[in-house]
């Protein structure tokens, strides 16, 4: 067999695979530059919202906001555990319009929720709740 009869064909056919095998690589890379992006962007807005986060938590006023839950209802239903940022706190006996609106508060406040257990106790309520900040 006479390879050279067959020369431009083989040229030919390997230009067409160094062609084909670029056009793999510019996809790939087309495609690995995208996904860069997105994470990027994603990494991006979630350091945002720890920063945000982070100001919110540092705020002095948070404290004060978190001890106003201690005095939304009587003293006498209330067990209250205050360890640095750290709030435990049980809610014992409540009207349904005490629960609206210590849960409208709590859910308000910039804090993390831990614990939030509510109980319906025959026409009362109970409310364990834990938060930190």
């Amino acid at each position: 067999m006479n390879w050279k009869n067959y020369q431009n064909e083989l040229v030919v056919l390997f230009a067409f695979l160094v062609m084909f095998s670029g056009y793999i690589y510019k996809n790939n890379t087309i495609a690995d530059e995208a996904t860069t992006a997105i994470e990027t962007q994603k990494t991006l807005s979630d350091m945002k919202e720890v920063i945000a986060l982070k100001k919110l938590w540092t705020d002095k006023k948070t404290s004060q906001r978190v001890k106003q839950l201690k005095s939304i209802v009587s003293v006498s239903k209330v067990k209250w555990s205050n360890k640095r940022k750290k709030i435990k706190a049980s809610y014992r006996g409540l009207s349904a319009r005490e629960l609206n609106s210590l849960v409208t508060k709590i859910l308000n406040l910039p804090v993390e929720i831990t614990l939030l257990n509510i109980q319906d106790i025959s026409k009362s309520y109970s409310v364990e709740f834990q938060c930190k900040w």
